[in-house]
């Protein structure tokens, strides 16, 4: 409970400094509304004269998009501090975390609030819920209840190879074009059905990176589209699961590689 009540503090302290330059805050937050927002204008453009991507109506793509763009938008709120440790350890400013009594991994995520962030939240948020409108979904009580799960899991799924990317900066300094190449791989075929891919690259956005359970495979279940999947439908239903599970490795890779922790001054 104390840990919790510590987080609390750090984070609001994180928030009050950031409300101290509000037209900052304000534009940082209009930026990342709209650099997430231009790249469904481009779905919405290709939609408009093709009506549909591989049978996904503007609609069916509109709620694949929203939903991983509000998991991202979580992500980056609640677990944007982890991208800075890269930065952090070539600097040598991480070591100052290793000597308060408090855990690395929690300092560092609650020191700073990216702004950028709370838009990317607003546009997935807004764009989930005008997608939700097209398609029509009709809500049973565990149809919300395996919503709410894929969020956390695709949350979890985002969260955990940051940790991975921030602990390997232990060991090789500089990750930078590695966060690029997650992102940008993220960015890129999230918003997508998979079937447009193919086989390979299939397994790969699946079971080497785990791109597919963060949107795609809860979006086939809500939409009732799971008979398309080139794998067991139950996959798709127990993705929430698989969050967890890359989560858990990651952090405990992150505890292993911590121990041996070497400043990069040394």
């Amino acid at each position: 409970m104390q840990t919790l009540a510590i987080t609390l503090d750090l984070a609001g302290a994180a928030i009050r400094s950031r409300m101290q330059y509000r037209a900052n805050f304000l534009m940082m937050v209009a930026f990342g509304l709209v650099y997430q927002t231009t790249g469904f204008v481009f779905i919405w453009t290709v939609l408009t004269r093709f009506e549909s991507i591989a049978g996904w109506t503007l609609g069916d793509i509109a709620f694949l998009y929203g939903l991983r763009l509000l998991v991202h938008g979580l992500t980056a709120v609640l677990f944007g501090g982890v991208s800075r440790v890269r930065w952090q350890v070539r600097e040598g400013l991480f070591d100052r975390y290793l000597v308060r009594p408090l855990p690395a991994l929690l300092q560092v995520n609650t020191m700073e609030l990216p702004a950028a962030s709370f838009g990317d939240l607003l546009g997935g948020v807004t764009l989930f819920l005008a997608a939700n409108a097209l398609v029509g979904i009709d809500y049973s009580p565990l149809a919300l209840g395996y919503l709410g799960l894929a969020i956390v899991g695709g949350v979890l799924i985002e969260a955990a190879l940051q940790l991975v990317i921030a602990t390997l900066s232990f060991r090789l300094i500089e990750t930078g074009s590695l966060a690029f190449f997650v992102e940008e791989l993220f960015s890129n075929f999230g918003n997508y059905p998979m079937k447009i891919f193919g086989g390979a690259a299939q397994a790969i956005l699946t079971w080497g990176l785990p791109v597919a359970f963060v949107a795609y495979f809860p979006a086939t279940v809500l939409l009732a589209r799971t008979d398309e999947l080139a794998v067991h439908p139950a996959v798709a239903y127990g993705a929430p699961i698989v969050g967890v599970l890359w989560f858990g490795a990651a952090y405990l890779f992150w505890r292993r590689e911590l121990r041996q922790y070497k400043s990069a001054g040394h």
